[in-house]
């Protein structure tokens, strides 16, 4: 564990994979052909936390979906890369347009199709439920599956790895106090 909070000290940018991560992984599909995903709202406290503490996030998806663009949206994702069944160019421009070595990133996967990534990245991680193929290659696991608290254990790892979640917790505890 001493090695992940040592990768975690040097995380400058969070990618994060949408389906079996952000979410169950389940897709529902109404009969008009919507589509609807449902998103943990304290993995979504935790990402604001993070990037308000100045660590970028991004997504990087498989499939496209309006939803996705909306709850990013909604959380001040600016980096949304949707319809990526290929990773990797993604993670790449990522890094250019953030100006990032490898080892300052941190990706979160939990499929097959996220394992080109995450063997890049400075911080493997998958979450609880990951194909087991996954958990053979990543740093670390969360404890929580994918779209219930998985994306909140990441964020507050790193928070605590980089010294602020305490203080985090302190503006929540007395409100006089902020960060």
């Amino acid at each position: 564990m001493q090695d992940v909070i040592q990768r975690a000290k040097a995380i400058r940018s969070v990618i994060f994979d949408v389906d079996g991560v952000l979410t169950d992984g389940s897709l529902f599909l109404g009969d008009d052909g919507q589509e609807y995903k449902a998103f943990h709202s304290r993995d979504g406290l935790g990402m604001v936390m993070l990037q308000q503490s100045g660590v970028h996030l991004a997504v990087i998806t498989g499939r496209e979906s309006q939803v996705v663009r909306l709850r990013m949206q909604s959380l001040g994702v600016e980096h949304v890369y949707q319809g990526c069944r290929d990773k990797l160019p993604a993670y790449e421009n990522l890094k250019q347009v953030l100006d990032l070595p490898d080892a300052a990133i941190a990706y979160v996967g939990d499929d097959v199709v996220d394992l080109p990534v995450l063997k890049r990245a400075g911080l493997a991680i998958g979450v609880a439920d990951a194909h087991p193929l996954v958990c053979e290659h990543v740093d670390w696991l969360t404890t929580a599956p994918g779209g219930r608290g998985a994306a909140r254990e990441v964020c507050e790892l790193i928070l605590h790895a980089q010294g602020r979640l305490d203080a985090l917790w302190r503006t929540y505890l007395d409100p006089k106090i902020s960060c």
